[in-house]
């Protein structure tokens, strides 16, 4: 047992995010390993596909969190999980900059793979800011070993630590899968960069060549990207939308399901839990190969991949799934084992328990 104090200073629920979701399993599993942690909840209240904009409410959101950052000097370690844009990386520097001056061990946690490219892209003056800030840490972490990268601007290559992401125990219990039909689920926030209008438009396809399938979707969406994503709905028989789902209703939706949908070209995207998620539930994976996503899955085995953005690629291979069920039964029982050895809550809580006590 440790009683080292933890201040951990990035994003909570609500909204759920994979960052938040991470973060707020990773604070539960620091306690229970015996750390003493404090949060600070960077979350704005709502959902922003700007990410790395600047706005005066966001201004003042992060000024108002800003006011805890003397909390520093009260614990040992301090852990951040910055964004990944240079304005991402700013709004933590009077946290890191209280860390540096009391000589506290600094964890940075990136959860993406766009950082590396941002500061590639950064002015001379806003990476010299950059850079000062972020080498500033102690260790680092990313989510896969592809998007070390994203880190080794800064840190040396023996201070990043790969940690991959998890899903939470519960999804497993008691689930009592089918595999009669193809059941189509896509399960993020209704984001454009997230695939969604892809998803739909791929949905609108089948449906117009008379292919019968099922789909249920969860998550959050802005008011403007309801314009868009509603009108499509409508189009669609068999297509139930549930809104943002959390606890019994995510487990119900995945274990309905057993064919995961995320054609994503999300810049940031990282290793995105709910892929794990729907692995850990007994699902077949289609997804891009965006971000770290190509370190957990393999195409052909654990899902298959379709190229970013284009519609028609989609709709071609879930026709595939609907005239080939056994494939999906196959591959979506073999990855609940792939996820039982590689990405289980205990797994996480090893691996992030060995980063803090070395």
């Amino acid at each position: 047992m440790t009683n080292k104090k933890i201040l951990i200073v990035g994003p909570f629920p609500e909204p759920t995010t994979g960052v938040s979701l991470a973060n707020q399993v990773a604070s539960n599993l620091l306690i229970k390993s015996g750390f003493k942690v404090t949060i600070v909840n960077t979350s704005f209240s709502e959902l922003d596909e700007k990410l790395g904009s600047f706005s005066f409410k966001k201004f003042w959101h992060n000024l108002k969190y800003n006011t805890a950052a003397f909390k520093v000097f009260s614990n040992d370690i301090l852990y951040i999980t910055p964004g990944q844009t240079f304005f991402g990386v700013l709004k933590y520097a009077l946290f890191i900059g209280f860390g540096t001056l009391s000589r506290k061990r600094i964890i940075t946690h990136i959860h993406g793979n766009h950082l590396g490219t941002a500061y590639e892209q950064m002015s001379s003056v806003q990476q010299r800011i950059v850079h000062f800030l972020m080498s500033k840490s102690n260790t680092g972490i990313v989510l896969s070993q592809s998007l070390i990268a994203n880190l080794t601007p800064f840190l040396q290559s023996k201070d990043i630590h790969v940690l991959p992401n998890f899903a939470e125990e519960y999804l497993q219990e008691n689930i009592i899968k089918t595999y009669t039909a193809p059941r189509f689920i896509y399960l993020s926030n209704l984001m454009e960069e997230k695939g969604i209008l892809i998803f739909l438009r791929a949905l609108k396809i089948l449906q117009d060549k008379g292919v019968l399938f099922n789909a249920q979707i969860g998550g959050g969406v802005t008011s403007e990207m309801w314009s868009q994503v509603n009108p499509l709905l409508l189009t669609l028989k068999n297509v139930d939308y549930k809104g943002v789902v959390r606890g019994k209703e995510k487990k119900e939706l995945f274990e309905w399901g057993n064919v995961f949908v995320l054609p994503t070209y999300y810049a940031m995207e990282g290793q995105p839990i709910s892929i794990l998620e729907a692995m850990a539930t007994g699902s077949l994976i289609v997804t891009t190969t965006q971000g770290g996503i190509v370190d957990v899955i393999e195409d052909g085995k654990h899902g298959f991949f379709v190229e970013k953005q284009q519609v028609e690629d989609l709709a071609a291979k879930m026709e595939y799934l609907v005239n080939n069920v056994s494939t999906i039964k196959e591959i979506g029982e073999g990855n609940v084992n792939y996820f039982n050895k590689n990405f289980t809550i205990t797994a996480f809580s090893e691996r992030l328990t060995n980063i803090f006590k070395s």
